[in-house]
């Protein structure tokens, strides 16, 4: 298709809008086949020399997502710890992760080891990899939020810990994990700048080399 309507490209802007990080989930279940087709925009995204180095864990079992969120409580407290004063009460107050209610967790790896592609495109720049999985995962997350979920996205974590918690093979690097479900509301302001954390830049500035 070598032009799309005017009408698909403001429903794409659209979408990419309200994709918000989400924290508040509903605890209500993901249909699997919606999740399946989720998880299918991972084969429509780039990947360097296409390597396709995006490795999926679904964590499931109790015993896993227990390790998953007393790992975050524990580095959200070290977090915390290097803020101070009001800066710190309001980090204290901000709710940063929506494990407990998301009905999926998703760790996404990436295969630093994988041989597909023979490297191409990663020699010297192997971390175009975990960039690949970045892309998957923007795919995945706009294709999640036009099928009326959303995604939230924990960084607050130990990924040794992580990595030995859920039996990883070596070689494979966590990029995301990811909390999927249905929001309890939507908004088109991410919540950091609705709290006060920060706010989003005015105009994007683009350089002249």
């Amino acid at each position: 298709m070598d032009q799309f309507s005017a009408e698909f490209r403001a429903g794409l802007h659209d979408l990419m809008r309200w994709r918000r990080d989400v924290r508040h989930f509903r605890t209500d279940p993901v249909d699997e086949a919606l999740l399946r087709q989720c998880f299918d925009a991972f084969s429509l995204a780039p990947s360097v020399g296409l390597s396709e180095p995006w490795r999926i864990l679904r964590v499931r079992s109790d015993a896993a997502r227990h390790a998953a969120i007393t790992n975050f409580e524990h580095a959200n407290a070290q977090a915390l710890n290097g803020y101070r004063d009001d800066q710190a009460k309001l980090y204290a107050s901000l709710k940063l992760s929506g494990m407990r209610d998301a009905p999926e967790h998703l760790a996404i790896y990436c295969d630093d080891a994988t041989q597909k592609g023979a490297g191409l495109g990663a020699g010297s720049m192997p971390e175009m990899r975990r960039y690949s999985v970045v892309g998957a995962i923007t795919c995945m997350w706009l294709t999640a939020r036009s099928l009326g979920l959303g995604i939230g996205w924990v960084s607050i974590l130990d990924p040794d810990r992580l990595n030995t918690d859920l039996k990883v093979p070596d070689g494979w690097t966590l990029v995301g994990y990811l909390c999927l479900g249905w929001p309890q509301e939507n908004t088109l302001t991410p919540e950091l700048e609705t709290k006060g954390w920060e706010t989003r830049a005015p105009t994007l500035q683009i350089e002249d080399r």
